[in-house]
């Protein structure tokens, strides 16, 4: 297959000896909650906005446009600026403060990394709760934002070190499974709360963001430090002992620990990671942590995901309606996570992203085409079939079980474990900016975009699987059961990327036999 050069378990590399205990089960899939942080945030949001009386409180004039609104014009009825601008803030704050958490994962630990995410996005929640006019909307926003920067940033960094490498992909998963997780109870929550009477039921759905931050901040408190930060800090016999906790006391960890030490005495030696990141040796890594969240979000799937109410509504919903067909496509998002689970450490990465994208392309242009079809450029329609409707509703879940079994959950794996000790924690930063940049464009010029050009928008992001899927086919190269402190070999096997990575830092050539 073009894009070769895989290296496989029992190959040239090393095979660390490892089982999954017990204790490294539940470590990971507490620090996964994490991601419930996020999710909750992207499905929170889109309900939010579709309720009356928030709007009436914080965005008066975009309440009355929507009332006084009678045209039938589909595309353009909800195009407000000011009101994506209030969702997508937070991913303005998440991408800064990823830089900041970077600096914090590094020096003071992943542990206290996840801890500061969870303690922030605590502190937003209750603020957005309490919100009295929109600068109190707004800071909590930010703060919001900051606590998902250093969830993202950290989070898949503990899992992938801690991990054993033959179950490094399914525990890396549960960070997206609680994403998928916390965007369901999102809609549940505000499909629940949208039947509030008194005008307070969005105070209950924004402050609800404050219970997973709450379980954030004592999953970390409960976890541990990973072996690879406690050997950079020097505290070699701790790191051995932990490292012979994690992955079994009768497992002979020694060859593992020595890598680590070694990985550790090169990351001493770099003083600047960010400078590193531009060498030409890490041009792989950089390129694939910048494209793969960059194309993530390409799909469409957060428009879907928080845009849903909303969505449902343009194409001719109910307001319950579009709540109750967001839930639906919410649970699907969870229960499609479950086959990546079982997949990504037994099909592989690279299967998953291409079969993954197969079915959004099919979907999404399956999407087009309907909206397209009933709609036309005018926008204009008054009434919509059930069978319509169940078909359009069927495509959009089937679109987004595509993609929490592949693009969702890989988006994020396949980026944390591709960079060496040195620059791992700086370039996870990158993929949390990229990720963030990304979806914050997306979620303020969506509705815009959507205004103008029309379901041709549909066919723009189905273009875009198309590409990202053969990007994967010929540039991306296979992970799966690779030790994280191996996987730079990976690279010097691929058809493509060996040309950058067979060199020294002087840019002269290494030799086929100083490679192994």
């Amino acid at each position: 297959m073009a894009g070769g050069g895989i290296l496989t378990h029992g190959g040239a590399g090393k095979d660390y000896p490892g089982n999954l205990t017990r204790y490294v089960l539940i470590t990971c899939i507490v620090a996964a909650m994490g991601g419930l942080i996020f999710g909750y945030d992207l499905g929170i949001s889109g309900g939010v906005t579709s309720m009356a009386p928030f709007l009436r409180k914080f965005f008066p004039s975009v309440y009355r446009k929507e009332a006084v609104d009678s045209s039938t014009n589909q595309y353009c009825k909800f195009n407000s600026q000011i009101l994506t601008l209030f969702t997508s803030s937070l991913y303005l704050a998440a991408l800064v403060a990823s830089f900041f958490a970077s600096m914090v994962t590094q020096n003071l630990g992943r542990k206290i990394s996840m801890f500061l995410g969870g303690l922030i996005f605590l502190c937003g929640a209750l603020l957005n709760a309490l919100a009295q006019n929109i600068s109190m909307l707004i800071i909590g926003r930010i703060l919001l934002g900051i606590g998902v920067g250093f969830a993202t940033q950290s989070v898949p960094l503990f899992v992938s070190e801690m991990a054993p490498h033959k179950y490094r992909g399914a525990l890396n998963v549960c960070f997206q499974l609680c994403i998928t997780v916390g965007i369901l109870v999102a809609n549940l929550v505000n499909y629940g709360t949208n039947m509030i009477k008194g005008n307070w039921g969005w105070r209950l759905s924004l402050g609800g963001a404050a219970v997973p931050a709450v379980l954030m901040v004592l999953s970390s408190l409960w976890v541990s430090e990973t072996p690879n930060f406690l050997i950079g800090r020097g505290n070699y016999s701790l790191a051995k002992r932990k490292l012979q906790r994690i992955r079994g006391v009768d497992v002979d960890v020694q060859a593992e620990y020595d890598d680590l030490v070694a990985a550790s005495e090169a990351l001493k030696q770099v003083k600047h990671p960010w400078s590193n990141l531009k060498m030409r040796k890490h041009r792989p890594q950089l390129v694939l942590a910048i494209l793969i969240p960059f194309f993530q979000q390409l799909t469409g799937i957060n428009v879907v995901m928080f845009y849903a109410p909303e969505l449902f509504k343009t194409i001719g919903f109910g307001s319950n309606a579009s709540l109750v067909s967001s839930a639906i496509t919410g649970g699907v998002n969870v229960a499609a996570t479950f086959l990546s689970i079982y997949g990504t450490d037994r099909w592989g990465r690279k299967k998953l992203f291409i079969g993954g994208g197969i079915v959004m392309l099919v979907f999404q242009s399956a999407v087009a085409a309907l909206i397209g079809t009933k709609f036309g450029f005018s926008g204009d329609a008054t009434e919509l079939g059930k069978s319509y409707s169940g078909v359009v509703v069927s495509c959009i879940c089937l679109f987004v079980a595509a993609f929490a079994c592949s693009w969702g959950p890989l988006g994020w794996l396949v980026p944390s474990e591709i960079f060496p000790l040195e620059i791992r924690s700086a370039g996870q930063s990158i993929v949390v900016a990229v990720n963030m940049l990304s979806t914050f464009v997306i979620a303020q010029g969506f509705l815009v975009a959507l205004c103008f050009a029309k379901y041709l928008l549909f066919v723009a992001f189905a273009v875009c699987v198309l590409v990202m899927t053969l990007f994967v086919i010929f540039f991306v190269p296979e992970t799966m059961n690779i030790p994280i402190e191996e996987i730079s070999r990976v690279w010097r096997t691929h058809w493509y990327w060996k040309r950058y990575v067979d060199e020294d830092d002087n840019g002269a050539r290494i030799s086929p036999i100083e490679m192994i």
